[in-house]
């Protein structure tokens, strides 16, 4: 047999992302969806652009990058021609400048504060940014997100705010080794998207419900997520450095 002449690397990413659609496609489908109904993000923390731009010539078409410094470093390597860029990391006010109009969607408000911070930029630049709201659904301490029982309200308010267009909801689930208490969590998650979707509130279009990560997306999918952001089931292990 001949051997491959791609990196090893390179032949990870092609095989990792062949399982997880698979899989993705498999839980759609258990979840009553067409087996296309759920959108991959491959999440690029830490990952050099060479492996990126491998992920997108197979076929990726979002990537997720956790900090602007990061992904404002890396833009002019990537060939983005057929991909969708979305910040999903927590986004600090003096970094919002920076941020709005270079990614379609900024999933990780998580304050009124920084809504209207996005927005006034927004609107400086012409644009309109679409935005999710980020939600604490586990209600930890150590997270940023509205709690679940104020998403309703704060949605409403930032809905009047120019410059931004709620499009859906992202959350981060806490770690659970109990599968159902999980999906639990994930079906709280998604009750509450279609509760806000059902208000009808001008300027808010609930598309995305972004939830699931490389250990649990398959039962966040379950659960009634359209976006799942993955990253180390891709790319291998994250190797950090002083950068990042």
């Amino acid at each position: 047999m001949e051997k491959s002449s791609l990196n090893p690397e390179f032949e990870n990413i092609t095989e990792n992302l062949k399982v997880i659609r698979e899989r993705i496609a498999k839980a759609s489908l258990a979840s009553g969806r067409d087996e296309n109904a759920v959108d991959l993000m491959a999440v690029t923390k830490t990952i050099d652009s060479a492996r990126i731009n491998y992920a997108l010539s197979q076929g990726v078409d979002l990537i997720g990058e956790n900090r602007v410094q990061e992904f404002m470093s890396k833009i002019n390597e990537l060939d983005m021609s057929s991909c969708k860029a979305h910040l999903i990391g927590h986004l600090q006010s003096n970094k919002a400048k920076k941020i709005v109009g270079e990614v379609d969607v900024i999933q990780s408000v998580d304050t009124v504060s920084i809504a209207r911070e996005i927005a006034k930029h927004a609107l400086s630049r012409e644009i309109e940014q679409k935005v999710l709201l980020e939600v604490n659904i586990g209600c930890e301490w150590s997270k940023f997100g509205f709690d679940i029982s104020e998403v309703p309200e704060r949605a409403a308010e930032i809905a009047e705010i120019s410059g931004i267009k709620v499009k859906g909801l992202m959350c981060v689930a806490p770690i659970c080794d109990d599968k159902t208490e999980l999906l639990h969590i994930f079906e709280n998650m998604h009750k509450l998207f279609i509760d806000i979707c059902n208000k009808k509130m001008d300027n808010i279009n609930m598309e995305i419900l972004s939830m699931g990560m490389s250990g649990d997306y398959e039962t966040a999918i379950l659960a009634g997520a359209n976006l799942v952001r993955v990253g180390s089931a891709i790319f291998g292990p994250r190797i950090y450095s002083d950068k990042h």
